[in-house]
């Protein structure tokens, strides 16, 4: 009995190692020739184990808005990123520096794994800064995604008014499950 009273109070002084998404957005920005197109998404969901270094995230591509109008909408889940087809984005891999968030301070870390839009899969790293601060954790990150990595392709008749490099932006707060 003694050692199941050792263990409780262990486990409760434990730092939390898993978190979980609760306030996500992902929003995306094609700045091309002709034609800026913005948009954006919080349906953002999402899980980091901290104890085993691993994270997973995911968004319903159908849930951007924003765009300049609803025909570009449209366009966008129809014929670039076939949302009936590949209804989901992801991402999903490991961190590679060593962390503890149960001390607060900004961390700039560097996530290694598969980012997966239109049904194809490329291996990045992908720098995050995450800032912790009274048990919450902050993340933000900001990339590029090349249309062609994912087979994305740009009719000719559009090619100044979408840019074949994508500037994406996430933000989430992180808190401990």
């Amino acid at each position: 009995m003694l050692l199941a009273c050792f263990a409780l109070s262990f486990r409760a002084n434990a730092p939390l190692m898993v978190y979980s998404v609760s306030n996500g957005s992902i929003a995306f920005r094609s700045d091309a020739v002709l034609e800026l197109i913005k948009a954006n998404s919080n349906e953002l969901k999402g899980v980091v184990d901290i104890s085993k270094k691993q994270f997973a995230f995911r968004i319903k591509v159908s849930s951007f808005n924003g765009f300049n109008s609803p025909l570009q909408k449209e366009h966008f889940n129809e014929n670039y990123l076939e949302t009936d087809k590949y209804p989901f984005a992801s991402f999903e891999g490991k961190i590679i520096e060593d962390i503890d968030l149960s001390v607060e301070g900004t961390y700039n870390i560097r996530a290694k794994g598969n980012l997966t839009v239109h049904g194809v899969t490329q291996e990045r790293i992908i720098k995050t800064d995450l800032i912790v601060k009274d048990k919450i954790v902050n993340l933000h990150s900001s990339f590029t995604v090349l249309l062609a990595d994912h087979n994305i392709t740009i009719p000719k008749v559009v090619h100044e008014k979408l840019a074949s490099e994508i500037k994406v932006e996430v933000k989430a707060l992180l808190i401990a499950k």
